[in-house]
């Protein structure tokens, strides 16, 4: 991996993870001080927890993808150490997942007379549920890599 494509990477990551400390600031600001009035509609409060609850996982996916970078620009993501923070990963994704089932279930009975969109909500839940399963066969890759690694270090 490149210097460019690391630097590059590492400012992405870092500008997303600051964009998200900010929201995350403004939305637990929202629910503290009550400066928001909510017309009914749709229960805000647990809505902005939940995009709190989101931001952190994603804040802990931005760390694990960090920290695997340095690891690749090592040299030493053939490693069990990195197992640590792809299962991190792993484990964000399906928060975030789970955390939008939640927002489905809020969102579902404003939707009686159109289902349609808690099925697409639904689905797009299962969808990122998919992306965690993509990134576990990644993570059985690496493990296989690791195994070939550990096996050539043997040989020399």
């Amino acid at each position: 991996m490149g210097r460019f494509t690391v630097r590059a990477l590492r400012a992405v990551l870092g500008v997303v993870f600051t964009g998200t400390v900010l929201l995350q600031v403004l939305m637990l600001w929202m629910v503290v001080s009550g400066s928001d009035p909510e017309d009914g509609s749709l229960p805000l409060t647990p809505l902005r927890v939940i995009v709190v609850l989101g931001m952190g996982a994603a804040q802990v996916a931005l760390y694990c993808v960090w920290r695997l970078v340095a690891m690749v620009r090592r040299g030493t993501v053939f490693s069990h150490a990195a197992f640590r923070y792809v299962n991190g990963v792993i484990g964000s994704i399906v928060a975030v997942a789970l955390l939008w089932f939640a927002v489905t279930a809020i969102n579902a009975p404003g939707q009686r007379e159109d289902p349609g969109v808690t099925v697409i909500m639904a689905g797009i839940g299962l969808a990122i549920l998919g992306v965690a399963l993509v990134v576990t066969v990644l993570r059985m890759l690496l493990a296989q890599a690791t195994q070939l690694q550990a096996e050539l270090d043997q040989v020399i």
